[in-house]
């Protein structure tokens, strides 16, 4: 009677110890994220929850579903962002990241998740500035380690003074106070900001410039790169997508 004592007892500890081991490796599919916590509407903080919320954090939640991992959520300035990614310091980042091949050279991109590009806000009795050109001689706020900083001093160089924020929020502030005669940033933050907080005070001019895409930013080689990018054809395919964008822009074929 002592043997299959022994074995009942002997299997639920087997048991438990597969369990233990099951808990362990579902922890280990944690991963860490970051944003940038100023990209309206891509990511920003809800004061009510304190939650991050926006187009980008319902992206990665998605993802991240479908692809078997959970989100450890951390925010930091934008420009630190890719060197954290490089350096391993976290394992994915979304932030409204334009996809170029200076930065495919430290990092891996998923396929891209939506396309943009770069516009100029003014004031809105402004009717002196309507293109890039039109900002020589003038003081024009961006953001710190964006594309929009990387074109105005290829375009403008010495001409305009440049001037980078580490956040958009300072950059839009800046130009309704007075101190910046434009913004030049990434198209849909710069709509956004143009139809709510800056409705009646600043307005979109010119063309759309440098059309850019997207990508999810993941640790060179990550083994995470193909569930990513299976995930978000999965969403493309079943309309998941379209839902996401409708909700923060509405309708895809709108815009």
């Amino acid at each position: 009677m002592k043997h299959p004592l022994k074995t009942v007892m002997l299997l639920s500890c087997f048991g438990v110890g597969l369990g233990l081991a099951g808990m362990a490796n579902a922890q280990d599919q944690a991963l860490d994220v970051v944003t940038d916590p100023s990209f309206v509407p891509f990511e920003m903080m809800d004061q009510d929850s304190g939650e991050m919320v926006g187009f980008d954090i319902d992206i990665i939640n998605e993802v991240a579903e479908r692809a078997g991992f959970e989100i450890n959520l951390r925010t930091m300035d934008f420009n630190g962002i890719i060197p954290a990614v490089q350096t391993g310091n976290v394992d994915i980042a979304i932030a409204g990241i334009t996809i170029t091949e200076e930065r495919a050279k430290i990092v891996d991109f998923s396929t891209p998740y939506y396309d943009s590009g770069l516009r100029l806000l003014v004031g809105a009795n402004d009717d002196s500035i309507a293109t890039v050109e039109d900002l020589e001689g003038k003081t024009v706020a961006t953001k710190i380690g964006s594309t929009s900083f990387d074109y105005l001093q290829e375009n403008l160089g010495d001409s305009a003074e440049i001037t980078p924020y580490p956040g958009s929020s300072d950059m839009y502030m800046a130009l309704l106070g007075g101190s910046a005669d434009a913004v030049f940033y990434d198209a849909p933050n710069v709509g956004y900001f143009s139809q709510t907080q800056g409705e009646g005070r600043a307005k979109t001019v010119g063309p759309l410039y440098e059309g850019q895409q997207y990508g999810i930013v993941l640790v060179k080689d990550s083994e995470w790169l193909e569930p990513v990018n299976e995930a978000l054809a999965a969403m493309k395919e079943d309309g998941t997508y379209d839902e996401i964008h409708t909700k923060w822009f509405g309708s895809a074929s709108e815009e």
